[in-house]
């Protein structure tokens, strides 16, 4: 091959990898994939203003957070042509109707997951999880002795790592004497969770707790389904001697700020048996969840006050008995004790595993900690002299407890060393670091074709310099 042509090629090659590098350029790999379970909010990190204060008796944890709008409606049925259709369930990613409520959740523990205190929620989390790229399917799920055909479970959610003889596979639960001696030595995490829709109306919150699985405490819940599967219409309507209505209007549901004096969820003291021979009109919309005052362990959390939203926040004040006398299912707080929290948002009608999250915590009553709760006499603390803690709460992506413990994870050997995620990490690179993870696929193909291409440069820049070397050569 002539030096000319060898110059051609040179040129040829370098303009094709200028020109597709300027074609490329801003063209990144991140972006939603439903399909894959894949949507990145707009916004990674936001933070929370958290207070703490007890006194004899119970103890109460004050959050506040910022989101332009609120949520309060979830999982309604709306009347369209002739049918009752669902809108709302459980999104991937933003609801586009806006029908799925805000919430707040928080994660104790005393000591009984020595796992929590370093590593926070990534220690609930596998790979197999709901809403996963790689979420185990349902029927996998009702196949499963345990979780399925036992517990009646249609998908894989938060559990611990002990609970599994293999923590790289979510079907290896272990037998149900060693789960029970698990609890009975504090080997569960409690799980405070307050919800816009499902609880907030009635001012309570919901209780629960992660162990193999996230349970429900014992109890009656504060909501149940509005659904009658024979009929195929809801059970239950708006009483109008009581509201004046039948039925919400499914425009005034998914536009303007909602109106919390008003009536925007359906209980049991307002509601009357679906009447199928009312006229009911397109639009015409009900709750698909019914609201009760819930009862045993599952009753034990309750609003202070009222929870609400105004000028671009929500606060949310929550109280509970430091000792609800049900060790198996809820944390003792106790004078001197140390415990460790982590705090979940949703916000932006988004629901799942799209909230954003905090690394655990430490907080003390009556004994120095990162959070040191406010003990007051009484009945009601005096915020105004409660310390105010702001954190900084992070979307997590799709990282798991099995990746972090891979080759994959590059600081998998500081973990087994037992080394906090605080040491080495802050919000922010966790959350960028939980995007990179959702798209690991594709930045790994995006920087081999990088190098390809670098490699092609050089080739061609070399090809170019022999060429005139040579040229010079024979002058």
């Amino acid at each position: 091959m002539s030096r000319a042509h060898l110059l051609y090629i040179a040129i040829a090659i370098f303009i094709s990898v200028l020109t597709a590098s300027w074609l490329m350029h801003g063209r990144g790999v991140i972006h939603n994939d439903t399909a894959r379970n894949i949507f990145i909010p707009k916004t990674l990190i936001m933070p929370l203003q958290l207070q703490v204060a007890y006194n004899e008796h119970d103890i109460y944890f004050r959050y506040q957070w910022p989101t332009e709008r609120p949520h309060v409606y979830l999982d309604m049925l709306r009347y369209t042509g002739g049918e009752w259709i669902r809108h709302g369930s459980s999104p991937v990613g933003e609801q586009p109707d806006g029908v799925y409520e805000d919430r707040v959740s928080m994660l104790v523990d005393d000591g009984g997951v020595p796992e929590f205190k370093r590593y926070g929620g990534y220690i609930t989390v596998g790979e197999n999880h709901r809403f996963m790229s790689r979420e185990a399917s349902a029927t996998e799920v009702r196949e499963h002795a345990y979780l399925g055909q036992q517990l009646g479970a249609t998908d894989v959610r938060k559990s611990l790592p002990a609970t599994r003889t293999d923590i790289n596979d979510w079907r290896t639960v272990v037998d149900d004497a060693a789960l029970t001696q698990q609890r009975q030595v504090g080997y569960f995490l409690d799980l405070w969770h307050w919800r816009a829709h499902r609880s907030n109306p009635l001012n309570v919150s919901d209780d629960e707790f992660v162990a193999e699985f996230r349970h429900s405490d014992s109890g009656i819940g504060p909501f149940y389904t509005n659904w009658d599967s024979g009929a195929n219409h809801p059970s239950l309507m708006f009483n109008p001697a009581k509201t004046g209505f039948h039925a919400l209007n499914w425009t005034e549901v998914t536009t303007g700020r909602p109106d919390f004096d008003a009536i925007y969820y359906l209980s049991e003291s307002m509601a009357l048996p679906f009447d199928n021979s009312l006229a009911w009109q397109e639009g015409d919309t009900l709750p698909r969840r019914v609201l009760r005052l819930p009862s045993g362990s599952r009753g034990d959390i309750r609003v202070d006050g009222q929870a609400r939203w105004q000028d671009g926040y929500w606060r949310v004040t929550l109280v509970r008995a430091k000792d609800t006398g049900d060790p198996l299912q809820d944390k003792v707080f106790k004078e001197q004790g140390l415990y460790d929290i982590a705090i979940a948002v949703h916000r932006n009608a988004m629901g799942s595993r799209w909230h954003y999250v905090s690394i655990p915590l430490e907080m003390g009553l009556g004994r120095d900690a990162e959070i040191r709760a406010h003990k007051f006499s009484g009945s009601q603390p005096d915020w105004t002299q409660v310390d105010s803690h702001t954190l900084e709460l992070f979307y997590p992506g799709q990282v798991n407890w099995t990746t972090l413990l891979s080759k994959q994870h590059a600081g998998a050997a500081h973990m087994r060393a037992g080394v906090p995620v605080r040491v080495r990490h802050s919000a922010k690179q966790l959350a960028y670091y939980g995007v990179e993870a959702e798209f690991l696929a594709e930045i790994k193909l995006q920087w081999l074709l990088t190098l390809f291409a670098g490699l092609l440069l050089i080739a061609a820049f070399a090809l170019a310099l022999n060429n005139l070397l040579s040229k010079q050569g024979e002058r």
